[in-house]
C-alpha cells in the first residue's frame, strides 16, 4: 500500500467515526452528556452533582471550554448546609493533558451568581475535598484562576470558631475599573469579624507570575487593619507588597491574626510597608504611636524554622515611662488605685493592703514558645513623673524556647546608669526568675527632684540587686524573692537643713530657715538588705554627716507590700533644742506613714515641764542632745550594725 493510499484510508475512518458524532451532537446538542456526568460525580464522591439547564461544550486543545446553565453540587451529609456551590452558569477551562494523568485542573473558572459554602468539621474532614471521607488531601480539584460574578461565599470552622459571610459584587463599567467588591462579616477565632474592599476581576488562587490588586479594610476584634497592594497566589501568599496600617487596644490582641506571642502594650497604631517572599514576612519603615509613645523601626518574621524567628529593631523619641507598665505586668493607673484604696496608716500595724503597687498580672507563658525573638529598642527620650527622673533606654529582648532574657536593660537615672540583666523562665511553672541590676554613679541631686532640700545635694549613688525569684507576676517574683539589695554612697555634701529636720533639732532648724540652708560633708551611707522570700531585712541602713549619724533598722515586705523601718540618730554636736526620737515609717508602699516617736517624744517634753516647774533654766535640759562630738567611722558603723541583736536589727519582716 503506497503512502497516499494509506493516508487517505485513515482520513476515511476519521470521518467515519467523526462525522456521525458531529451529527449527532448538531441534532441533540450536549446536553445528553449531562446524565454520564453527573453519575460519574455520584459515583466517585457520593454528593449529587446537577446540571439543570444547557450544557455547553467549546473545543480547542489543550484548554476546552465547558459552559453550564443552573449548576448545583451538594454537600457530605455532615455539612450544614445542603449545596457547596450553586451557580446561575458556570464556565470551565479544562486541562486535557493533566485529565488524561487522572488529574482534575481547571486552569480557570468563571461563576455567575454563586453561592459557595465551604466548611471543616470538627474532625477535619473538609468538604471542598471529592474523596467519600472528605480527607484525602489530593481528592481536589485544582483550580488555577477564578471570576466571581455577584453572589455570596461562606465559611466555617467550628474547631477554630470561625463563621464567615461574604457578599461579592462585580463591577463592569470599563476595563480599567473592572473587578470584585466584597463585604464580610461572621466571627474569626472566636472574635467578631467585618470587612470591607475591593480586588481584581481574576482572582489568581494559584498564579505565581501575576501579582493580584487588593484593598482592604477589616476589624477583628479590636484590632483594625487598612490595606492596599497586591498579592501573588491568593492560596499561598507567595509574596505580597502592601501598605499596611494598624490600629487596636494592645499588640497582644495579634496573636489570633499572627499565631505568635507579643507583649501587652497600650493602645496603638502603625503604618508601614509589608512585603512577603519565601518564608520571610517584613515589616519595614513602619512608624506609630504606642500608648503616649512614639515608635518606629522594622520588623521581621522567618517562618522555616522549628517556630517562627522574629528580629525587630524599633526606635522611640519620646518614650512614656508609663507605656512600659503593661509589658511587665502593671494595670492601668494601678497605682494611684492603690493610694486610693489604700486604708489609714495604722500606729500599731498596718491592715492589709488590697489594691497593689507592684505588678501583678500573668504573664502569658503559654504564648511564649509560639516565636523566637531578638528586639532591640531604644528610646532617646523618656517622658516620666518628676519623681522618676529616667534619661533614656536601652533594651534588648531576646526570647528562645520560651526562656525570655533581657540584656541589657539600661536606663539613665538621674545622671547616672541603672543597668539590668533579667531572665524569666517559662518553661516551667512557676515562672523562674533571676535580676542582676546595677546602679551607677546616680547623682542625688537629681534623684530627688521634687525634694527642695535635695536640690543641692552633692554625691554619687552606688549599687547593687541580685535577686531570684519565682512566681507569673513580677509581684509574685518579687513576694517570694531572695538575694541581696545594696547602695552605697561615698563622699558629697548634703543639705544641712534636710539632715537637722532628721535629726528633730528643732533649734538648728529655726535658725537655718531664718539665716538660709547650706551644704555639710557627707561621710557615707549604706543601705544593704539580706533578702528571703519576699523579706528585706536590714544588714546596715546607715547615712552618717557631719551633723549627724541616722541608723535604721527594720524590714519591708515585698509581699504584703509592708513597710516597717525605724530610724534613730545620733547627733554629732550639742543642740540646745532636739526631741531626740526615733521616726517610724510604717504603712504600704502607696501610703507610707513617716512619723516621730510621739511617746518618746512626750516624755521628753514632760521632763522639761517638770524640770522647769524646779528651776525655769532647767525646762532646755531635756531637749539638749549632747552628741558623741566627734566624726563616727563610716566602716565601723556598718560593722556594728551588722552585729546588732536579732530582735533589733534582722527582724523576721514588717509587722502586720
Amino acid at each position: 500500500m503506497t503512502l497516499r493510499r494509506l493516508l487517505k484510508w485513515i482520513a476515511g475512518v476519521f470521518l467515519a467515526l467523526i462525522v456521525p458524532a458531529v451529527l449527532f451532537i448538531a441534532v441533540f446538542g450536549w446536553n445528553w452528556l449531562r446524565g454520564p456526568i453527573e453519575r460519574m460525580a455520584a459515583e466517585k464522591t457520593g454528593r449529587v452533582l446537577a446540571i439543570n439547564g444547557e450544557l455547553k461544550v467549546k473545543f480547542g486543545w489543550p484548554l476546552p471550554h465547558i459552559y453550564a446553565d443552573a449548576v448545583t453540587f451538594a454537600n457530605p451529609g455532615w455539612a450544614r448546609e445542603k449545596q457547596m456551590v450553586a451557580a446561575d452558569a458556570v464556565e470551565i477551562t479544562i486541562d486535557l493533558p493533566q485529565l488524561l494523568r487522572k488529574n482534575i485542573v481547571f486552569p480557570e473558572v468563571r461563576l455567575e451568581r454563586p453561592v459557595v459554602f465551604l466548611e471543616q468539621g470538627t474532625d477535619g474532614r473538609k468538604n471542598w475535598l471529592l474523596d467519600r471521607n472528605q480527607q484525602d488531601e489530593g481528592a481536589r480539584i485544582q483550580i488555577d484562576r477564578l471570576m466571581l460574578d455577584h453572589g455570596s461565599v461562606g465559611y466555617d470552622d467550628a474547631a477554630q470558631k470561625t463563621s464567615i459571610r461574604s457578599e461579592l459584587s462585580t463591577s463592569n463599567t470599563g476595563p480599567a475599573v473592572a473587578g470584585v467588591s466584597f463585604t464580610a462579616q461572621g466571627h474569626y477565632k472566636g472574635l467578631p469579624l467585618k470587612a470591607h474592599g475591593s480586588g481584581g476581576p481574576v482572582l489568581g488562587l494559584r498564579d505565581v507570575n501575576t501579582p493580584y490588586p487588593l484593598q482592604a479594610e477589616f476589624t477583628v476584634g479590636h484590632t483594625g487593619v487598612k490595606a492596599a497592594g497586591t498579592i501573588t497566589s491568593l492560596l499561598k501568599f507567595s509574596a505580597v507588597d502592601m501598605r499596611i496600617a494598624l490600629h487596636g487596644k494592645s499588640l497582644a490582641q495579634l496573636f489570633p491574626l499572627l499565631g505568635i506571642a507579643l507583649p501587652e502594650t497600650p493602645a496603638y497604631t502603625t503604618a508601614g510597608h509589608l512585603l512577603h517572599s519565601a518564608n520571610t514576612w517584613r515589616y519595614e519603615k513602619f512608624s506609630g504611636r504606642v500608648g503616649g509613645s512614639d515608635i518606629a523601626g522594622t520588623a521581621q518574621i522567618d517562618s522555616g524554622g522549628k517556630r517562627p524567628a522574629m528580629k525587630a529593631e524599633l526606635v522611640s523619641r519620646v518614650l512614656d515611662i508609663a507605656d512600659l507598665g503593661p509589658l511587665i505586668g502593671a494595670r492601668p493607673g494601678s497605682v494611684q488605685a492603690a493610694k486610693r484604696a489604700a486604708p489609714p496608716p495604722s500606729r500599731t500595724a498596718p491592715t492589709p493592703v488590697q489594691a497593689r503597687v507592684l505588678p501583678d498580672m500573668p504573664f502569658k507563658t503559654d504564648r511564649w514558645d509560639s516565636v523566637d525573638a531578638e528586639v532591640t529598642l531604644k528610646a532617646k527620650t523618656i517622658r516620666h513623673a518628676r519623681a522618676l527622673p529616667l534619661e533614656d533606654l536601652v533594651a534588648h529582648l531576646s526570647l528562645r524556647d520560651s526562656v525570655l532574657t533581657l540584656d541589657p536593660l539600661n536606663f539613665g537615672l538621674a545622671g547616672g546608669q541603672l543597668n539590668a540583666v533579667i531572665s524569666l523562665d517559662g518553661r516551667k511553672n512557676p515562672i523562674q526568675a533571676h535580676a542582676r541590676v546595677q546602679a551607677k554613679k546616680i547623682l542625688m541631686a537629681k534623684l530627688f527632684p521634687t525634694a527642695e532640700l535635695a536640690k543641692t545635694s552633692i554625691g554619687q549613688i552606688n549599687g547593687d540587686f541580685d535577686l531570684t525569684g519565682q512566681g507569673n507576676s513580677v509581684g509574685r517574683m518579687l513576694a517570694s524573692s531572695s538575694g541581696k539589695v545594696e547602695l552605697v554612697i561615698a563622699g558629697g555634701k548634703i543639705s544641712k537643713l534636710m539632715m537637722e529636720k532628721a535629726g528633730l533639732h528643732l533649734w538648728e532648724i529655726l535658725e537655718l530657715k531664718i539665716a538660709g540652708d547650706r551644704l555639710v560633708k557627707l561621710h557615707c551611707g549604706v543601705a544593704d538588705f539580706d533578702v528571703k522570700e519576699g523579706i528585706m531585712h536590714v544588714d546596715a541602713l546607715i547615712f552618717d554627716t557631719e551633723v549627724t549619724t541616722i541608723i535604721g533598722t527594720g524590714g519591708i515586705d515585698l509581699g504584703q507590700e509592708a513597710l516597717d523601718l525605724t530610724l534613730n540618730q545620733k547627733t554629732k554636736h550639742t543642740s540646745p533644742l532636739a526631741l531626740r526620737s526615733p521616726i517610724t515609717i510604717r504603712g504600704s508602699f502607696s501610703k507610707p506613714d513617716v512619723r516621730v516617736d510621739k511617746g518618746r517624744a512626750a516624755a521628753r517634753g514632760l521632763g522639761a515641764i517638770a524640770l522647769g516647774m524646779v528651776n525655769p533654766l532647767l525646762t532646755l535640759m531635756p531637749l539638749i542632745d549632747a552628741g558623741p562630738g566627734q566624726d563616727s567611722d563610716c566602716g565601723q558603723l556598718v560593722r556594728d550594725t551588722r552585729v546588732l541583736p536579732h530582735s533589733e536589727n534582722k527582724k523576721t519582716g514588717p509587722r502586720r
